[in-house]
Order: C-alpha cells, then sequence, then structure tokens
C-alpha cells in the first residue's frame, strides 16, 4: 500500500487590524488588547488600512472608527466589502457619537458585526474582541478538518486509480471509503446533537430575559418614557426571534434522530388539520387553496404535518400584495422519472409525485440551489419575517422519507414545491375514495 506523508497545516496568527486617525487612540486599542497576545495592524486612515489589506487577507478582525476624515469607517467598509477575499472579516465599529438606531443600522447592513462607543471600557472591548476571534478559531479548526478529510479522501482516489486491475485490492478501498462514509455520518450525527443541545440550553435564559422585560413593562412602564418603552419594545421583538430561531433549530435538528415508527397516515386528514391550524391567515388573506385526492401512506405523521406546515405557511407568507394567495396542492402517481440530475427510471416501484403551487411573488432560477441551504433567506427580516431554517426542515424530512424535494418559481408570478416519495405494496395500502 502507497504510503503518504500527513499533510501539516498550521495554525494561523490571530491578526487584528486597528483604524483610526488619532495615534492615542490606536495606542490605546493597542494596549488593551496586546495582554492577549493578539497580532495587531495599525493604520491612520481608511485609506492606508485598504493599502495594508491589498498585501494582507489573514485578518481575523477589524476594528474601524466611524469618523475619520477623508474615508469614514462606513465608506472603507463598503470599499473593503466589494474584495471577495476579505468579505469574511468581521467588522466592529467603534464610534463616540450616538449614531443613533438609523446609522447603527447602516453599519451592520455594510457587515458590521458590533459597535463600540468611546470612551472605551477596555474589558467590554477584550470581551467583544475575544467572542469573534473564538468564533474565528472554531471556524479554521472546521476548516482544517474538511482539509484533512478532503486529502483522506485525494488519497483514497489515487489509490484507487491505481489499483482498479486489482480486485482485491479494489475490494480493500472499497471497505475504506465505507469507513469514512460512516464516520463522516457519525460526525454529522455529532454536530447535529450539538446544535439540538445549544439550542435547548438556550432557551432557558431567553425565557427568563422575556418574563422579566413583561415584568418590566408591566410594573415601571410608566415612568419609562416613550425612549424606555421603545427600547424595551425593540427587545422584546428581538427576542422573540430568537425564540423562533431556537424552536426551528431544536425541530431541525431533531428530524434525523427522530425514532418513532413510520405510521400508515391519510394525508388529507393531516393537510386539512394543517389547513384549520392557518384558518385565521388563510381568512385574512382571502386565500383559496385547492387540494386533490391524497394518498395513504407510511410516514411518521408529526414530520408531515410538519412539512405541509412550513410549505403552505410559506405559500402563504410569500404573497404579492393585493393579489389573494391561491394554492394548489396536487398528487399524481408516476412512474420512471429525471428529476434535476435524478433519474429514478431504474426503480422497479411507482412514485408519488406532490405539487405545491402558489401564485405569489416567486423567485429567480438562480436561487434554486440556495433555496433549501439552512439560514439562507432571499429576503430581509424587514420584508418577510422567518428564521431561514423551514425549508431546511422541509428537506430532511423528505429525505428521512427516502424522497426528494426540489423546487422552481417564477418571479411575481409564484413558486412551486414538489416532492416525490417512493413507495411500494408493502407501504401503500389504498388511496381515499
Amino acid at each position: 500500500m502507497t504510503n503518504y506523508s500527513q499533510k501539516v497545516i498550521h495554525k494561523p496568527d490571530i491578526k487584528l487590524l486597528v483604524v483610526d486617525d488619532r495615534d492615542d487612540n490606536l495606542l490605546s486599542i493597542e494596549t488593551i488588547l496586546s495582554k492577549d497576545g493578539y497580532l495587531i495592524k495599525k493604520a491612520n486612515s481608511g485609506r492606508a488600512a485598504l493599502k495594508i489589506l491589498l498585501k494582507e487577507h489573514d485578518f481575523t478582525l477589524i476594528l474601524m472608527d466611524v469618523q475619520m476624515p477623508d474615508l469614514n469607517g462606513f465608506e472603507t467598509a463598503v470599499m473593503i466589502y466589494e474584495s471577495e477575499r476579505l468579505r469574511k472579516i468581521p467588522i466592529i465599529f467603534v464610534t463616540a457619537n450616538d449614531h443613533g438606531d438609523e446609522n447603527i443600522f447602516k453599519g451592520y447592513q455594510l457587515g458590521g458585526v458590533d459597535y463600540i462607543h468611546k470612551p472605551i471600557n477596555p474589558e467590554l472591548l477584550r470581551a467583544k474582541v475575544a467572542v469573534f476571534v473564538e468564533l474565528y478559531k472554531k471556524n479554521m479548526a472546521l476548516m482544517m478538518q474538511e482539509e484533512k478529510l478532503t486529502y483522506a479522501n485525494k488519497k483514497l482516489e489515487k489509490e484507487i486509480e491505481e489499483r482498479k486491475h486489482s480486485e482485491e485490492k479494489v475490494q480493500l478501498l472499497n471497505r475504506q471509503l465505507i469507513e469514512n462514509i460512516s464516520q463522516l455520518k457519525l460526525i454529522n450525527k455529532e454536530l447535529e446533537r450539538y446544535a439540538f443541545v445549544a439550542s435547548h440550553d438556550l432557551q432557558e435564559p431567553l425565557r427568563k430575559i422575556i418574563l422579566f422585560g413583561d415584568r418590566l413593562k408591566e410594573k415601571y412602564g410608566a415612568v419609562l418614557g416613550d425612549e424606555g418603552t421603545y427600547f424595551l419594545e425593540r427587545m422584546t421583538i428581538a427576542s422573540g426571534r430568537m425564540q423562533a430561531l431556537i424552536r426551528n433549530l431544536l425541530k431541525f435538528s431533531s428530524v434525523a434522530d427522530d425514532t418513532r415508527d413510520f405510521v400508515m397516515t391519510d394525508l388529507n386528514e393531516v393537510v386539512h388539520t394543517v389547513l384549520s391550524d392557518l384558518e385565521v391567515n388563510i381568512n385574512q388573506k382571502k386565500a383559496k387553496v385547492h387540494c386533490s385526492k391524497l394518498p395513504v401512506l407510511k410516514v411518521i405523521p408529526d414530520q408531515f404535518s410538519q412539512l405541509f406546515q412550513n410549505l403552505l405557511s410559506n405559500a402563504l407568507k410569500f404573497s404579492r400584495v393585493d393579489v389573494p394567495p391561491e394554492i394548489n396542492i396536487i398528487c399524481e402517481k408516476t412512474k420512471g422519472m429525471y428529476i434535476q440530475g435524478m433519474s429514478y427510471d431504474k426503480y422497479e416501484d411507482d412514485f408519488y409525485k406532490l405539487t405545491i403551487k402558489d401564485n405569489g411573488i416567486g423567485f429567480e432560477e438562480k436561487y434554486l440551489d440556495q433555496i433549501f441551504m439552512i439560514f439562507k433567506r432571499l429576503h430581509t427580516t424587514d420584508q418577510f419575517e422567518g428564521t431561514g431554517i423551514g425549508l431546511s426542515i422541509c428537506k430532511k424530512i423528505v429525505e428521512k422519507h427516502k424522497g426528494h424535494i426540489y423546487a422552481s418559481g417564477i418571479p411575481n408570478e409564484g413558486a412551486t414545491f414538489t416532492i416525490i416519495l417512493p413507495y411500494t405494496e408493502k407501504v401503500f395500502v389504498a388511496e381515499r375514495n
């Protein structure tokens, strides 16, 4: 067996770029952060920062003063993020002024991840920098693991090519590939479990934030004033969004671990229950929902309820202004198909093709590869609420049932989600009369 030398991957230094037009501010920040052993580069203007970034792209974090002559912090950030190689570097804006929510939002919109106000609190600065440094280290660890796995797979591919004429050696390599697949599955399982535990543990402190926020409003609402009430409402809204995100993360992580039995389920009853739950929203939007006869299949009922809940909720949410939503649920039995690069012709069994079509805002075809990615959103939360996890959950549910889901859309005409579900005589019993 061919021997390969182990690829050595060096951990990079933690490099910070500090940008400020005042030397005393640069010295102050350097003094505070030097205690933690970071490699710090300084620039006394936006243009000086850009010159450094032309040569060096491996910064962990940028601390950017907002008010600078010539190029201010926001303008410099725009120019930095025009470069593909620099877009992943987070920026913390440092400001001596209270810019208000509008300018703060502008900073976040440009790619900034946080704000620090002058005069700088040393411990707060160190704590915030430490958070992003820790995230950077975890990302680098994952990238290193990915590189190792990629390198291992390349080694196996080369060995397969060298030994393809030897049946005995090919069988050995096949066993090695199976072991690698099992290892990858185990890693994915551990990551899903980590996401589940982390999301679960976040719920209790978040509940306390919401609880004490409600008590604060109830007991001291009268003395908070308009500004205090506004800030409290903003906190409540943000907490609600985070709670929705945690719940969806738990749902996403629990799909693969769901060990409940598959039972014969009438999908007509599942859809009827989901539509009853969505009745208020349907009536408010004056929506029309048409559903053809659906089959009885052996599935996990709660997961299919979640599947239809997510798809129908999306059809209602992403509707056009002043155009009542119209949703069609169609089911047909088919045999021998070729769908988006996946051939089903080799299977003797038939398939059920479930289609959910709406007349909403649709989407451009260039987003087809991204639409089922977790946390991927095609619209901002100001336009449409959501966490970017719903369609990822749908994909996991369908794959859990050995099926396939894909989407198509036309802007301002609507979207169509198609689910292919295999069945055998042991699974399929009867269609609803």
